[in-house]
C-alpha cells in the first residue's frame, strides 16, 4: 500500500534534526527543470510563482545558487506546511520513520515523487505552473506517467491524501486492478459534506501520523481514524472514497 501526499510551499534547510538518506529518483528531470528556471529573467520568473516580490527575489536567488546535491534536509523536514506541522514527522519514533519511508510519496512538480528521506533543497515550483521545458509545456505533460509509475507497488493500492492538483497527476494514468482511495475530511452541512481547506490540511496530517503509529497496512485500518474529532462514515463512504465527517 502506498500514501501519497502533497508538498508545501514553505520550505527550509535542517542538516542537524535527522541526516537525509537516498537521493531523489529523478535526477536527470529535476536538473532540466532547475537549468530552464535559472534561464528565466526575474520577472519572468516572479510570474511563474505567482507571488509577491520578496519571494520572487529568496526563490530567484535560491535558483541561482541552487546545487541539488549539497545543503540537503530530508523531505520531510524540509517541507513546512500545515499538513506537515500536523504530521510532526521531527518526534517520529524510528518504526514510524521506516513505515513512512516505505509507504509514503510526496509529490512534487520539481522532484516528481520523494521518499522521505531523500535528501532536497529548498525550491517553489507548483505542479499547475506554466513551464515550457524542453519545449514541452506543463508539468503535468513533462512528468507524463513517470510519477504512477513510481508511486504504485505490487499492492496496486493507492491512499490519496494530495490535493487535487498533485492527486491528478496519478489518477490520469490509474489502471484497471489499481484501487485508488481518496479520504474525505469534512463537515456535514444542507445535504452534503463540505470541505474546508485549512482543516482538510491539518486532517491529512494527523491521518500520516496515525497511519505511521499504528502500522496501517490495508485500507481497511484508516477506518479507524478519529484524529482532531474526526469519524469515519460508512454510510457516506464507497470503495474509492472513505469520508471522515467532524463530530459535534
Amino acid at each position: 500500500m502506498r500514501i501519497i501526499i502533497s508538498p508545501a510551499k514553505k520550505m527550509k534547510v535542517d542538516e542537524d534534526s535527522l541526516e537525509y538518506s537516498g537521493m531523489p529518483v529523478f535526477p536527470e528531470e529535476t536538473g532540466r527543470i532547475m537549468r530552464w528556471i535559472k534561464d528565466l529573467s526575474p520577472e519572468e520568473a516572479k510570474t511563474l510563482w505567482g507571488c509577491n516580490d520578496r519571494l520572487a527575489k529568496q526563490n530567484y536567488e535560491r535558483f541561482h545558487n541552487m546545487e541539488l546535491e549539497r545543503g540537503l534536509t530530508p523531505a520531510l523536514l524540509a517541507y513546512e506546511g500545515i499538513q506537515y506541522q500536523y504530521m510532526a514527522p521531527a518526534v517520529f519514533e524510528e518504526g514510524m520513520l521506516s513505515y513512512v519511508q516505505d509507504a509514503l510519496r510526496i509529490l512534487s512538480g520539481f522532484y516528481g515523487v520523494l521518499k522521505p528521506m531523500d535528501g532536497v533543497v529548498p525550491y517553489r515550483l507548483e505542479m499547475q505552473a506554466k513551464t515550457e521545458v524542453d519545449g514541452i509545456k506543463g508539468l503535468y505533460d513533462f512528468w507524463g506517467r513517470k510519477l504512477y509509475d513510481e508511486v504504485r507497488d505490487d499492492s496496486r493500492v493507492i491512499v490519496n491524501l494530495a490535493s487535487r492538483e498533485y492527486s491528478r497527476c496519478i489518477e490520469n494514468f490509474l489502471e484497471p486492478e489499481d484501487r485508488f482511495i481518496t479520504c474525505i475530511f469534512g463537515e456535514f452541512s444542507g445535504g452534503r459534506v463540505i470541505q474546508k481547506g485549512v482543516y482538510v490540511k491539518m486532517a491529512r496530517g494527523e491521518m500520516v501520523r496515525f497511519m505511521a503509529e499504528n502500522r496501517i497496512m490495508k485500507p481497511e485500518g484508516l477506518k479507524q481514524f478519529c484524529g482532531l474529532g474526526y469519524q469515519f462514515r460508512d454510510s457516506l463512504s464507497t470503495d474509492t472514497e472513505y469520508v471522515f465527517l467532524k463530530q459535534d
